[in-house]
């Protein structure tokens, strides 16, 4: 009687540690998209023993695990979220701290009652946007993944959080990048069957080239509704120059978070949002 007791124990407490990915299904879903910094490098240094690069493992209160956070696995299923997020995506690089998290945990402290959240992590580091064009592998796996996670009835894609820019510095790149961005918004709401997709664009503050003010010119110029624009720039960044810290990780993220409550009550088909500027 105790070994047949033992065994229901055990069999009990497996199974209440799966319950809440499978019981559980978002009601909102964002798509995370763009390259490093929105796949997260918060906390990553560089080890000098190994020259490798490693993430030291802190993850911020603000980035708190919990069942109504939810992120879509590699293989399509949803699971509680934690960081690194893209560890599964952008898995040739070495993940660390990202905005997407505190954004959701961010929603969630101010709307508790905002439902669950899923994410959909599909941002690569060192991408242009050119990468991102239509029939591009990224670009059909983030429309493949964000047509994944709408398949419940009760989903709903709420927006889109892009981060990208810093490899289009370049003269070249630069030049054209404002009508590279326009077409790939244009084209994934197309795909989503979703023209107002609600879009929170990351302004960036850092950039590989000399070229990052003609990059930040086209995101804050872009000529689309429904877009809401953070500046990231002030913002601190890891000794590269390049990426975002934990602190200004999580920042980022909030801020996002606030933006996008605050743009769901001028969100119309005919309007754009104002442009939001994270050092005010």
């Amino acid at each position: 009687m105790m070994f047949v007791s033992i065994i229901f124990l055990v069999l009990v407490t497996h199974v209440g540690s799966v319950m809440p990915t499978e019981e559980l299904k978002p009601k909102n879903i964002f798509l995370l998209a763009g390259q490093s910094n929105m796949a997260g490098r918060g906390g990553i240094y560089n080890d000098t023993k190994t020259n490798l690069h490693k993430w030291d493992g802190k993850v911020p209160p603000q980035c708190t695990p919990t069942p109504k956070i939810l992120t879509l696995s590699l293989n399509k299923t949803w699971e509680i979220a934690r960081e690194p997020l893209h560890k599964e995506i952008d898995n040739l690089k070495t993940c660390g701290v990202g905005p997407g998290m505190p954004f959701s945990n961010q929603i969630l402290a101010k709307h508790p009652d905002f439902g669950v959240i899923g994410l959909v992590p599909c941002a690569v580091g060192g991408t242009k946007i050119e990468k991102w064009q239509k029939g591009t592998t990224l670009y059909n796996q983030l429309v493949d993944r964000a047509r994944a996670a709408r398949q419940c009835t009760s989903c709903n894609i709420r927006a889109l959080l892009w981060y990208q820019g810093e490899s289009d510095c370049g003269e070249r790149d630069s030049r054209l990048y404002m009508g590279r961005l326009e077409k790939f918004f244009n084209n994934l709401r197309h795909d989503l069957d979703s023209p107002y997709l609600p879009i929170l664009l990351v302004v960036i503050s850092a950039g590989e080239g000399n070229f990052l003010r003609n990059v930040r010119d086209a995101q804050l110029n872009i000529n689309l509704k429904n877009v809401v624009r953070v500046d990231a720039m002030g913002l601190t960044l890891l000794p590269d120059h390049l990426h975002l810290d934990t602190k200004s990780a999580v920042r980022i993220g909030q801020k996002l978070a606030d933006d996008f409550l605050l743009s769901q009550e001028v969100i119309k088909p005919n309007r754009s949002p104002k442009f939001n500027n994270l050092n005010k």
